[in-house]
């Protein structure tokens, strides 16, 4: 089991920690964590028993869930270290947001073990980041998304 100390998700402002996925102040959230593992994101979590779809099965919407969030951290990430940042560093990371989300269930996911979504992020443009990922239950691939991210329009303040 892989534990997270610091996520890009720890030091977003609390103004925008607030998502339902990541976000560490909603209490009622599901605080997925992303982080850097060598050259690719990865965000690690274990679904609870209210995520079953069928028994022995995980909720797809939660999968999609997983994706979604995934996505905009690794963009943060990726910005926040382009603009030559460390998380822990003291600077505010850039916010994204979900402009698109596609997911392809692969295999069922089965319940009852940690399951373990891994990016790799392409910069579009400057302010656009695409992230594929594939989540795994255990070795297996169950789903597999692609997030387009921008960075969270003045709008949203």
């Amino acid at each position: 089991m892989q534990v997270v100390t610091k996520a890009i998700q720890d030091i977003y402002l609390d103004d925008y920690a607030w998502c339902y996925g990541c976000g560490r102040l909603n209490q009622d959230g599901l605080h997925f964590k992303t982080v850097w593992e060598e050259n690719k994101t990865v965000t690690v979590y274990t679904p609870k028993e209210e995520h079953t779809a069928i028994p022995g099965f995980v909720y797809g919407g939660l999968i999609a869930s997983l994706i979604d969030c995934h996505g905009t951290g690794s963009a943060s990430m990726m910005l926040h270290h382009k603009n030559g940042h460390r998380i822990g560093d003291g600077t505010e990371p850039p916010r994204f947001v979900t402009a698109s989300l596609h997911v392809d269930f692969i295999k069922p996911t089965p319940h009852g073990v940690q399951l373990k979504a891994v990016g790799t992020v392409e910069e579009i443009h400057s302010k656009k980041f695409k992230v594929k990922t594939e989540v795994f239950a255990e070795k297996v691939c169950c789903a597999k998304g692609e997030v387009i991210a921008v960075i969270m329009p003045s709008t949203f303040k």
